[in-house]
């Protein structure tokens, strides 16, 4: 009996053990997290942001928090902004080239074109102090899109219809019900050139044009890295080397570590993988962790709503 005793007393001192050695392991990384975390307002080293803008351009909200902390954040010397973009909504590109240029009030920000920066992707791209670009890098596409369906000849095929009483000619115009009018599309017109030429005009003001020289490289064809040189778009081919080398211009050390400013992950089930996940990468340890046990998976749902500025492949 006594042995069961003793047995069961040590068992639960080492049951204790660990309890205690978890509670105080997730301690030290929330700590971690809450001393390193991007964003916070909180002791940091001193550093270079990055940020990625992929896939399409949408009104991202969580991206402009970012970097309006970035641009709060007097640890952060500069702001490197990776892009492989095909474009997106209009809206979208404006929104976050206003974001960047409000970091650019208060330290460097390089844009760098990665594989494909067109359309609000190159628009992006503007609000960069310096463009840089690779050799064979697309950019350009500089132009508005406005599409829409129209499933008339469909309808009337299988014998279905839609009547409609509205308040104005106007309204609910274009539909994909009935073929638009002249007066519909001059409407159309109207706004695709109105965004068309605030477009050209933040080219021709970013890359020192004139308003013809914009307008002579803003019928949306798109170049490699170096027709973009040539053309003006860009103001150097290379990547990282020659970041570091323009930031050293302005007084920002290359030496400093780049650190990537991620998403913050929403909700209590999100936050701990997360914190994982950035406490790792802060201290050294990725290569010692699989990969596995510390990337999250996520959905983008991606809609794309108004005026876009998008380059895309025809597929006729």
């Amino acid at each position: 009996m006594d042995n069961g005793i003793a047995d069961r007393r040590a068992l639960r001192r080492k049951v204790t053990f660990w309890r205690s050695l978890a509670i105080v392991v997730l301690v030290v990384v929330l700590a971690a997290v809450w001393f390193r975390w991007p964003g916070v307002d909180s002791p940091a080293v001193n550093q270079i942001a990055r940020i990625s803008i992929t896939g399409l351009i949408q009104d991202d909200q969580d991206l402009t928090a970012r970097l309006d902390r970035i641009a709060r954040a007097d640890n952060v010397k500069a702001l490197i902004v990776d892009i492989s973009s095909p474009g997106g909504t209009t809206f979208g590109g404006e929104t976050i080239y206003k974001a960047l240029r409000r970091v650019a009030e208060k330290k460097p920000v390089v844009s760098d074109i990665r594989t494909l920066a067109a359309s609000a992707g190159y628009m992006i791209a503007l609000a960069g102090d310096r463009i840089v670009a690779g050799d064979m890098s697309i950019t350009g596409s500089i132009g508005v899109l406005f599409q829409y369906p129209q499933a008339k000849e469909l309808l009337d095929k299988i014998g279905v219809s839609l009547e409609s009483i509205k308040s104005a000619p106007m309204k609910a115009e274009p539909s994909p019900f009935n073929p638009p009018s002249d007066q519909t599309k001059a409407m159309i017109n109207a706004m695709v050139q109105d965004s068309f030429q605030w477009f050209v005009d933040l080219v021709a003001e970013r890359r020192k044009m004139t308003h013809d020289q914009a307008m002579a490289v803003s019928d949306g064809a798109i170049f490699t890295g170096r027709q973009a040189l040539k053309n003006g778009l860009v103001d150097e081919l290379g990547g990282m080397p020659e970041i570091k080398a323009y930031l050293k211009t302005r007084s920002v050390d290359p030496n400093l570590p780049v650190i990537d400013w991620k998403p913050v992950p929403q909700g209590w089930a999100a936050m701990l993988p997360g914190a994982l996940m950035q406490a790792a990468e802060r201290s050294g340890l990725t290569a010692d962790f699989p990969a596995s046990a510390l990337k999250m998976l996520g959905i983008q749902h991606l809609f794309l709503d108004g005026l876009v500025s998008v380059w895309q492949v025809d597929r006729d």
